[in-house]
């Protein structure tokens, strides 16, 4: 692990760098409260910093308020280096976000030990933090095609159009619908079914830009949304997906099964401003008539 020593006293900064290169430690020497800043500061900072109390610069005390009041992620284990030994001083360096802290002079095996509970709290935080990413993705992804959920879905669509406005662009929206899915499932079954929901996930997301946005809005429907996205380009890429879905059959379980998806397209333009629900409402009625007029198709509101 990575290790900032901040220390003024070039011999105490060097037996530092002597020990903590013997247990294994990767580590970053600054001279100042300054310099220790900016490499606490940068990417692929130290997550472990030794930090003396008072330095030239910027003291420890002063950096540890900095770190706290500003660098919220990933975490920063402070453990201060001090020749303080007042009660009150120790509260104070605890208080302004320290971790730990080691009176001078200090014995190494106690600075081992300290060192090794700090990593620890850091493994711990990276568990923690790993574990907040899968529940946030389990919360926002579905769970059967791995796209944006309903609600997920709608929110991005609402945070586009607001991006939209502020910078006068458009946003288009496409509703599709695999065409007689009831069929699929009542013919070959529903694990089947769930198959071909993923087949055409992913031949959808073969087709996206890296800033559009594809979810699952319910059932076989399937909700996408384009940012700064003209008419006549979202047309082409809703034909394109159209194509994609239909050109060739679905490889599942039960063998090669035809597919087909009807596609509704709307639009939200500077001269024509549409809320995210009327954007909805729009595509589903141009996705209506697409299943009117045959299936396997593309119709655009308006």
């Amino acid at each position: 692990m990575k290790i900032l020593i901040a220390e003024d006293d070039s011999s105490l900064r060097t037996l530092l760098k002597l020990y903590l290169c013997r247990w294994g430690y990767e580590v970053v020497e600054t001279r100042d409260g300054n310099e220790a800043w900016q490499v606490l500061a940068s990417e692929d900072a130290p997550r472990l910093a030794l930090l003396d109390w008072l330095m030239p610069g910027m003291n420890g005390v002063d950096i540890c308020r900095k770190v706290r009041a500003e660098l919220k992620e990933p975490y920063t284990y402070i453990i201060l280096l001090t020749g303080q030994h007042k009660e009150q001083d120790i509260i104070d360096g605890m208080e302004s976000g320290a971790d730990d802290y080691i009176t001078k002079p200090f014995k190494n095996n106690e600075l081992r030990v300290r060192l090794r509970a700090g990593r620890r709290i850091l493994e711990l935080q990276d568990e923690l933090l790993t574990a907040r990413e899968i529940l946030r993705a389990k919360a926002s992804r579905d769970s059967l095609t791995g796209l944006w959920n309903h609600a997920e879905i709608y929110r991005i669509l609402v945070d586009e159009l607001a991006r939209a406005t502020r910078e006068n662009t458009c946003v288009s929206l496409i509703m599709a619908d695999l065409d007689n899915f009831k069929m699929i499932n009542d013919t070959y079954g529903h694990l089947v079914g769930d198959a071909v929901l993923r087949l055409a996930s992913e031949r959808m997301l073969s087709l996206m830009r890296s800033y559009d946005y594809v979810g699952r809005y319910g059932g076989e429907e399937f909700l996408i949304v384009m940012q700064g996205c003209e008419r006549k380009d979202a047309e082409g890429l809703a034909e394109r997906l159209r194509y994609c879905i239909c050109s060739e059959p679905m490889d599942t379980p039960e063998g090669m099964i035809p597919v087909t998806v009807s596609l509704g397209l709307s639009m939200s333009r500077p001269d024509s401003r549409l809320d995210a629900n009327s954007l909805v409402k729009a595509a589903d009625m141009a996705l209506y008539r697409a299943k009117e007029k045959g299936r396997n198709r593309v119709e655009v509101d308006g």
